[in-house]
């Protein structure tokens, strides 16, 4: 038990990577893995509850391991219900326990041959690893009742609440949406998320950066939800929309905060789509490994189309640009420069600060490299490139 466990100390990243992958694709976790934050909280409770489990059997090997109660987990279990779920979503660590005997398994083969001891270490192992999780899962079932009696007497669960059934477009009226989040919906929002996906991240650094947000903009009142312990989800009404520049000042002296920002629309409408819209920009910037800091949706929005189904958005840029892909950034500005200026050297040339012939040598040798001439896929080269972009 205690080599096992001391293997289990460096697990392949491999094996890590598919009990995440198994967790997150059942059927109670699709809102959850549609969320870069709460994902990222579960994949790093997997690896807690191993290394918890592990380190208790390497210290007293065969011994009743204790629930695993650690602030990661019970982060879980505030999220779950600030997000409007059910516990039915823990159930989803039943599949990380059947991932992880797998891997047991695996590794009780690799340590004896001796059928009779094989026999007693699975049997030992099933019975410790089936009692941790039963104690861990009826520690989080403890905590949502615990979350759930606090929020629900909280002025944020009645806003999280609210903002829920407008955005499923559930039939409370205006007026009364209103009053309860003290927020007008008869005007043009922009909606915008906050969050942070880093595990050592100040949260109160969210808040500082969802109110360096809301104060962009003068007049009408703003609206902040707390979503999860890594997340605010907030409206700052106005034609206009923030100044997302001087977010972006703002946001340098908090490390590890991110902001992605939803279209300007108008109602009710508005402010359901431009929500969804921030969401959508959220998770590519997370899936496709930005490093941006502040996100607007009008920078994502071609690549997000392209970029629904992965695997023909891969096909599609190697077809499309070919070696050309792997070209200096250097390269790939000077081309989307001169397609952004209509093919015209001389405005790409002014826009970029160069020589008009340093920039046709450029193009140039980005014409060797492209599998067509540019003349006749430049749209196609400009969309394929912003795709490859956002990928990271």
């Amino acid at each position: 038990m205690r080599q096992g466990a001391e293997f289990l100390l460096n697990l392949p990243q491999a094996w890590l990577q598919e009990m995440d992958k198994a967790t997150l694709s059942s059927q109670y976790m699709r809102s959850i893995a549609d969320d870069p934050v709460l994902a990222e909280s579960i994949r790093r409770s997997n690896r807690a509850n191993v290394l918890h489990w592990a380190a208790a059997n390497i210290s007293h090997p065969c011994d009743e391991v204790p629930a695993n109660l650690s602030p990661e987990t019970l982060d879980i279990a505030r999220d779950f219900i600030r997000r409007g779920l059910d516990e039915s979503a823990v159930d989803a660590y039943r599949i990380g326990q059947n991932v992880a005997w797998r891997f047991w398994m695996q590794i009780a083969f690799g340590l004896t041959s001796d059928t009779d001891e094989l026999r007693e270490l699975l049997d030992v192992a099933a019975r410790s690893i089936g009692s941790f999780v039963d104690a861990t899962i009826a520690g989080i079932y403890r905590q949502v009742e615990i979350e759930r009696e606090e929020l629900t007497r909280g002025t944020h669960a009645e806003r999280r609440e609210v903002v829920a059934l407008i955005l499923d477009g559930a039939p409370i009226t205006r007026q009364r949406a209103e009053s309860r989040l003290g927020y007008r919906l008869d005007q043009r929002h922009t909606a915008a998320v906050v969050w942070s996906d880093e595990p050592d991240a100040d949260l109160s650094d969210l808040d500082r950066a969802t109110d360096a947000l809301m104060q962009t903009v003068d007049g009408s009142r703003p609206l902040s939800v707390l979503a999860s312990a890594a997340t605010r989800w907030v409206w700052i009404p106005g034609r206009d929309g923030p100044d997302l520049a001087r977010v972006g000042a703002a946001l340098e002296q908090l490390t590890g905060v991110r902001i992605a920002v939803g279209p300007t629309a108008a109602g009710v409408e508005g402010f359901r789509r431009s929500h969804l819209d921030a969401l959508t920009t959220q998770r590519m910037a997370a899936r496709l490994g930005s490093a941006q800091r502040v996100i607007s949706f009008t920078d994502v929005e071609l690549a997000a189309l392209i970029m629904a189904d992965p695997e023909r958005a891969d096909r599609f840029i190697i077809d499309t640009l070919g070696d050309f892909a792997s070209a200096s950034p250097e390269l790939h500005l000077t081309v989307l420069t001169f397609v952004d200026e209509q093919c015209n050297a001389s405005r790409a040339a002014a826009k970029l600060y160069t020589h008009r012939n340093t920039l046709l040598r450029r193009l140039t040798r980005a014409e060797e490299m492209l599998p067509r001439p540019l003349a006749g896929t430049s749209v196609h080269v400009a969309v394929a490139l912003d795709a490859l972009r956002w990928r990271g």
